[in-house]
């Protein structure tokens, strides 16, 4: 992946994006917050002025020539719900306060997101069949195996061999910085996720979590080619220049955005 510019914003934009699609990670710059949420918080769950995350969601929706209503996000909730959107929606607004993990549509003009610091955002897309994906996983999400439920309404629902689907995993925390305890150990075991590839015991009862590397492992379960997923390099809590990163700040920080429309 690369960093590009786009207007007065900078984008974290996959090495594989095909025609007709618009993808990528957003960075904390180019808005107007003030510090902490300095300055492109997209979130509207945090404490920063609703009038600066509304600016900065305004800029964001100019940028790509699109009006403010076709940025569709919804209410994240670390589950492993999604939403399905298979018809044309003139009004998105009805989905705004779906408690949701994950968005699936087969629609052009709607633009994506899903929201993070330090979760991981995971876009999956096939651009000839038309069909676009954005993902929320943390650890929950990861060990309720989100990402294979996303595959299998994107195979199943909209019909399109696995095959065929492409994915990049967006930047979220690396497992260097995110140590966990037993109730994510636990939830691991008793659900999916690869606990035993993605942990290293640092003491007794914590573990570092490779999240990362549990959701490309997931992706490639699914049926994910290994060569049609991207992964970025970069560690959100590492980089407090380009992302907001929850356990960096204490929890008082904005929130970066994975996107993906189709045009």
């Amino acid at each position: 992946m690369k960093l590009v510019r786009k207007g007065k914003l900078t984008c974290l934009q996959p090495d594989t994006i095909a025609e007709g699609l618009v993808a990528g990670f957003s960075t904390r710059n180019g808005g107007v917050s003030r510090a902490p949420y300095n300055s492109l918080n997209l979130g509207l769950n945090t404490d920063d002025q609703l009038a600066q995350v509304e600016g900065n969601r305004s800029t964001f929706a100019r940028t790509f020539g699109l009006a403010p209503h076709q940025l569709l996000t919804v209410k994240q909730v670390h589950g492993n719900d999604l939403l399905l959107i298979d018809e044309p929606n003139p009004d998105l607004s009805h989905f705004l306060s779906l408690e949701l993990d994950a968005i699936v549509t087969n629609q052009p003009g709607i633009m994506l997101g899903v929201l993070v610091a330090d979760c991981f955002p995971v876009l999956i897309w096939n651009a000839e069949r038309r069909l676009a994906a954005a993902v929320h996983v943390g650890w929950r999400g990861a060990a309720n195996g989100i990402l294979g439920k996303v595959i299998k309404a994107m195979t199943g629902h909209f019909d399109c061999p696995v095959e065929q689907l492409q994915a990049a995993v967006g930047p979220g925390i690396g497992a260097h910085k995110y140590e966990v305890d037993r109730p994510v150990r636990d939830a691991f075991r008793q659900g999916s996720g690869f606990w035993a590839e993605i942990s290293s015991e640092v003491k007794l009862g914590h573990w570092q979590l490779d999240l990362s590397l549990s959701c490309r492992l997931q992706l490639e379960q699914a049926g994910l080619l290994p060569q049609n997923v991207e992964v970025a390099e970069q560690c959100s809590c590492c980089h407090p220049e380009l992302f907001f990163s929850y356990r960096r700040d204490n929890g008082k920080t904005g929130r970066q955005l994975g996107y993906i429309m189709l045009k």
